[in-house]
């Protein structure tokens, strides 16, 4: 109830605002389980999405968003499980992990839709990043239920990094044919099964999506940025000195 409640809250006034375009409707399945597999471009994938869907989709979210404390925290706790977000502890890597792909697995065992970001994390650039094989593979070998490709399109542009005040203007959802796993049914440890259906998931977003594709993850791609800015800030620094 709580859901519907948000969704028609936000939901409602998101697609008055903005107008979201999409393609491919049909290809969300009417009753069962199912995953939606899509790009990350920013924070607002996670509201668009839903918004033009007629059923729930659970994502994953960062577990601070429901546990800090006070009047704000709870609200913003609020917030995110009436849009359909199911905590997750990301301390440590590894149970980050685990816990996400058990979440996954309740969802669809619910015959519910579970969405999730194979690349982990928001394209810093705009670009489309390589997979990561864990979470998004691991759930599709061990439930069987179909993945299906998600491209989300200029979301970037309305909220970009920093930035307080949206952009009006009108994003897109590409929303592609379901993809079956099964014939990889059981072999959710094996790595090599793992990447080959990330790798076939990317592929399917990237031709959706129209991105350039980079072979490296997001999360070093953000790092070298980083590393990048802070050297450069560096040298400023030390020009600045010498005059």
């Amino acid at each position: 109830m709580l859901y519907g409640t948000m969704k028609v809250a936000i939901g409602g006034p998101l697609k008055v605002a903005f107008r979201p375009w999409v393609e491919g409707l049909e290809n969300i399945p009417a009753e069962g389980a199912a995953i939606l597999a899509s790009n990350h471009l920013s924070f607002s994938d996670s509201f668009f999405l839903p918004a033009v869907l007629d059923r729930k989709v659970t994502f994953i979210a960062k577990a601070e968003y429901f546990t800090t404390p006070g009047v704000k925290g709870r609200l913003t706790a609020a917030f995110f499980k009436g849009v359909g977000q199911l905590p997750v502890d990301r301390s440590g890597a590894r149970g980050a992990g685990e816990a996400a792909i058990k979440s996954g697995i309740e969802v669809l065992e619910r015959g519910e839709l579970f969405g999730i970001y194979p690349e982990g994390t928001r394209s810093p650039d705009g670009r489309l990043y390589r997979g990561k094989p864990g979470g998004l593979a691991r759930v599709a070998l061990a439930t069987g239920a179909p993945v299906i490709p998600v491209a989300m399109i200029d979301t970037e542009k309305i909220q970009p990094p920093g930035k307080v005040m949206p952009k009006l203007m009108r994003p897109g959802i590409r929303i592609g044919e379901p993809l079956d796993f099964s014939r990889y049914q059981g072999m959710e440890h094996d790595r090599f099964v793992l990447r080959a259906v990330t790798d076939e998931v990317m592929y399917e977003i990237m031709k959706l999506s129209g991105q350039e594709y980079v072979d490296m993850y997001a999360t070093a791609a953000k790092r070298q940025i980083a590393d990048a800015a802070k050297a450069e800030k560096e040298q400023a620094k030390k020009a600045q000195q010498e005059k």
